[in-house]
């Protein structure tokens, strides 16, 4: 039902045509020329293959050739798009007072550059290829766009150069834009009924690390900020990008809202002075590819921020990092997620066993507690001071069984976020049938076993309830939570799986040290 709804909802929002918005107030950039005398150069290296329309420079499709766009597939992953039904562009030029963007002084018309071939390639001998644009206005300024492109690298660096050929000195500010459709096309959406991860715009300023921008929160609310230094970005799962300027002075950044279905994140640089017969070049950075956190943090401060592990990032990131270094000796991802399981349990062992006892001491006053409730029924305070002198006479803490699983939460919950957005789990083979621990278990298994573990566990933890309809909610669960894994990652699942089976080995360690003190007495 949930998937046919799905198709009927992308339908519908297929047949609506995009509306382009060609007004513009206040010297602000519009993303929404119409682009009618396009020429398209395309861009192929080692990790890329781009398409840049000529009117206005932009990139308007970035394929990631060394990423499939579906497991087994030779087609490669659309980053940026344009076509009838999507648009996610990467968009630059020059505005301000002199600026060829700027409508009043362009004419609303984008400007066409000029290029010396259609097609670009970098050659096995080569480790960068440079794609210069050029555009002269009729007073004899000359524009240029250099976007130079490195092996291996998925950042982009663009220089930008004025020659101001006139006798008057001009103004002018660089921009850089990310424009994207809200709705997400079929091709695109492949989520079902599993967990979302952010998709929407971010940002960081000289104050701020790192700033999630929903696209509702575009629609209703501007940016508008100064900072020194920073980066604006788009991302969704495991994808990010970005622009990164290099100007001194302050920069503007910036989101607006189309009235139809773009959203825009941008940053505009600070006024640009130029006397007459000089020139002036500044230069900004464009990353278009998957979250290596690596690579990322080495382009700008905080670029590595945008692999979402949320608030728990501070934990979530030395574990990638041990999680990285395990996977460097065994090869295989599914593996690595076995043995940092059976790290991190193992490193909250003694956590765990102080819970375990304090819950078995709990059940093995539950005669004695049953009676104070029975001879105080009536008085419920003298019930409540008996039940706690009891507390302090066997040296129980009724807390001791939470306190140690609210410490540990966090970690498990770190470790949730780090196998959720890593780029790493992508199309990751485990074995046999899991070919993507990033996708579902096609055949069900793995959900299966996460609740066979459940149930086990269930059945050795000590259970203080007396109530029968508790107990039977209790047996329903295991069930609850194979329903609700079905649709979970392979790579979360196998997390949860071997969890639940250190957490039987160490029960059963723990109880049975607690038999021998005649602490507890095990009931299965």
């Amino acid at each position: 039902m949930w998937e046919t709804w799905q198709k009927d909802h992308i339908i519908a929002v297929k047949k609506q045509p995009f509306v382009q918005n060609n007004n513009i107030k206040n010297n602000t950039i519009n993303s929404h020329y119409i682009n009618d005398h396009k020429k398209i150069i395309t861009v192929n290296t080692d990790v890329f293959s781009i398409k840049i329309n000529t009117q206005g420079g932009d990139i308007e499709e970035a394929k990631l050739i060394n990423y499939q766009e579906k497991l087994g597939s030779n087609k490669p992953l659309s980053l940026l798009e344009t076509s009838p039904f999507f648009i996610y562009q990467a968009q630059s030029g020059f505005t301000g007072k002199n600026g060829p963007d700027n409508p009043k002084y362009g004419e609303n018309k984008r400007p066409t550059y000029s290029v010396q071939q259609d097609k670009f390639e970098m050659k096995k001998n080569e480790n960068k290829i440079s794609v210069p644009l050029i555009w002269k206005n009729k007073e004899g300024i000359i524009y240029k766009k250099t976007f130079i492109f490195k092996r291996g690298d998925y950042d982009i660096d663009l220089v930008y150069n004025i020659k101001n050929l006139t006798e008057k000195p001009i103004e002018v500010s660089i921009y850089g834009q990310l424009k994207q459709s809200i709705n997400l096309p079929k091709n695109r959406d492949n989520k079902k009924f599993s967990i979302r991860t952010f998709r929407g715009a971010a940002y960081s300023t000289e104050n701020n690390k790192y700033e999630k921008y929903k696209f509702e929160t575009i629609k209703n609310k501007k940016l508008n900020i100064q900072t020194n230094h920073g980066w604006v970005a788009m991302l969704e799962q495991y994808f990010a990008t970005a622009w990164i300027p290099h100007t001194l002075g302050k920069n503007y950044f910036y989101t607006n809202y189309s009235g139809t279905d773009f959203v825009t994140i941008g940053y505009r640089s600070s006024i640009i002075n130029i006397p007459q017969n000089s020139e002036k070049s500044v230069k900004s950075t464009l990353w278009i590819g998957p979250e290596i956190q690596d690579k990322m943090s080495k382009v700008a401060k905080n670029l590595d921020l945008t692999v979402d592990y949320g608030w728990l990032w501070f934990i979530s990131q030395p574990l990638f990092k041990l999680l990285r270094l395990i996977n460097s000796f065994v090869g295989n991802w599914g593996l690595s997620i076995i043995i940092i399981t059976f790290i991190v349990r193992g490193l909250l062992y003694p956590l765990t066993k102080t819970q375990y006892v304090s819950m078995a001491k709990m059940r093995m006053l539950q005669p004695k507690m049953q009676k104070i409730r029975d001879r105080f029924c009536d008085d419920k305070q003298k019930m409540s001071q008996e039940i706690m002198h009891l507390y302090k006479t066997e040296k129980v803490n009724p807390l001791g069984g939470c306190l140690p699983l609210i410490i540990q939460m966090p970690i498990f919950l770190a470790l949730y976020y780090m196998l959720m957005d890593s780029i790493e789990l992508r199309h990751a083979h485990f074995i046999f049938w899991i070919h993507d621990l990033s996708e579902k278990d096609p055949y069900y298994v793995l959900p299966i076993l996460m609740g066979i573990t459940m149930f086990v566990i269930q059945k050795i933890s000590p259970n203080n309830s007396s109530d029968p309809m508790q107990k039977k909610i209790m047996n329903f669960i295991p069930v609850v939570f194979i329903i609700f894994f079905l649709w979970f990652p392979a790579g979360l699942v196998l997390y949860y799986i071997i969890s639940n089976f250190f957490t039987i080995l160490q029960q059963q360690i723990i109880y049975k040290n607690l038999e021998k003190k005649g602490i507890y007495q095990q009931k299965i």
